[in-house]
């Protein structure tokens, strides 16, 4: 396997958003699926609809109708190729109506707090970050997220009475379904309904999920994962995540706790995880495993206060100055960071792995050797492994994936509703 490759995965100025699936269009989906697929164009005809689809021109007209009555799809400027036609006058394209609602995703950390309003188009309007304290008691951290939630409306130029919904990321163990946060490292009590108490502070529906799987959500909407049906993705930070698609839809498990690789055993009575547990991979690849290895690899003394940050990347210029117990801190994590993909590949067969996170600014996480060994403890089959890529998104990667949880709450109640299917 060849060394793992970078990408930015949101080209500038591509066109649309959300996942390119050809779903059975059924009776009661039908108008969900033909406004899913206008949006994933950015601008599509009618004829074109039918065809992917496999439906009636009739029945898309009639449905796209009822779409612009409800304000949310518009016709466009004739195509201005005119592929669809090769005589006459070009098909009128159909496009999501932008201002038709706007949707706020916020990701809270505990190193800094990020924020973004996009429009139903799945166009950013405006972007906002805010460093994160330490404190951790649910009025402290509803605070944080509701200024943060006033600062990015600020930016856009709104109120925010004028979104339509929140999506709100955190790490942890998160019950999406139901909103509840059973264990955070930023948040406690365990067991709190943050959704309800998120949603009674700024007067609108608010949904959450654990930061991981927002990373999915955002390289399903906006990145290659429109295009690909099932991937996985692995984060990297302060702790270690996974969001996993299947058949261009997250995956979250029966009672939404699913995918959680961080908490996957490596070791027996191994390392102390900061969820309670041992031998998590965790405790062995996250920011604070690496930290506690390195007091006793770095050259120079370090103050108890200095930061996380600084700490990792003073190991990681001693590691690739020729400290070896510094390179070796890292390739141990490497080893079991490979163990984890290997069984990812075993379980999931997904046709790409995705790596992200701050984190993958260390190259010797994902080297050649660590991506062999990878293949090593796949199962020993004809077939290459899948490609891993190294994604450099930015930290608003979680803001944008939650920007889609958004967006997907709002288009769902739009259009499963009685009313909405009426016609």
């Amino acid at each position: 396997m060849g060394e793992a490759k970078h990408m930015n995965v949101r080209p500038a100025g591509a066109l649309g958003c959300g996942p390119f699936s050809f779903p059975s269009a059924t009776p009661d989906s039908l108008r969900l699926a033909i406004f899913e697929r206008i949006r994933a164009e950015g601008s599509v005809s009618r004829a074109t609809i039918a065809k992917d689809l496999d439906i009636s021109p009739a029945t898309v007209t009639t449905q796209a109708s009822a779409l612009i009555d409800m304000g949310i799809v518009r016709e466009l400027s004739a195509l201005a190729d005119g592929s669809e036609s090769s005589r006459g006058r070009p098909p009128i394209a159909l496009g999501v109506t932008p201002d038709a609602h706007l949707v706020a995703g916020i990701k809270l950390s505990e190193n800094v707090h990020t924020a973004v309003v996009y429009n139903f188009a799945g166009e950013q309007v405006a972007s906002a970050t805010a460093p994160a304290s330490n404190a951790t008691d649910q009025h402290s951290v509803l605070d944080a997220a509701t200024a943060l939630i006033n600062h990015v409306c600020a930016a856009a130029s709104i109120a925010p009475s004028a979104l339509s919904a929140v999506g709100v990321g955190l790490p942890g163990f998160i019950d999406h379904e139901n909103g509840i946060v059973h264990w955070s490292p930023i948040i406690e009590p365990n067991g709190l309904n943050f959704a309800n108490l998120m949603s009674d502070r700024m007067g609108v529906p608010v949904t959450i999920d654990n930061d991981a799987n927002l990373v999915a959500l955002a390289e399903l909407w906006f990145g290659v994962g429109r295009q690909i049906s099932d991937f996985a993705v692995v984060t990297i930070e302060q702790g270690v995540g996974m969001g996993l698609v299947i058949n261009h839809k997250l995956y979250r498990g029966a009672r939404g706790l699913g995918m959680e690789l961080g908490h996957t055993k490596v070791a027996l009575d191994g390392a102390l995880c900061r969820c309670g547990q041992r031998g998590c991979l965790e405790a062995y690849v996250s920011d604070y495993a690496l930290v506690r290895e390195a007091v006793v690899a770095i050259n120079d003394p370090l103050a108890a206060s200095t930061p996380v940050a600084d700490i990792l990347e003073h190991l990681y210029r001693d590691a690739k100055s020729g400290n070896l117990a510094a390179r070796s801190i890292f390739e141990r994590a490497g080893k079991y960071l490979a163990l984890a993909l290997g069984n990812v590949l075993n379980l999931f067969d997904p046709e790409v792995i995705i790596l992200a996170g701050e984190r993958m600014q260390y190259d010797y996480l994902y080297s050649d050797t660590i991506l062999e060994e990878m293949r090593r403890h796949a199962l020993n089959s004809s077939v290459p492994a899948p490609p891993v890529e190294v994604h450099a998104w930015g930290d608003l990667v979680w803001a944008s994936g939650a920007a889609a949880l958004a967006l997907s709450h709002v288009t769902e109640h739009q259009l499963t509703s009685k009313a909405a299917t009426l016609a």
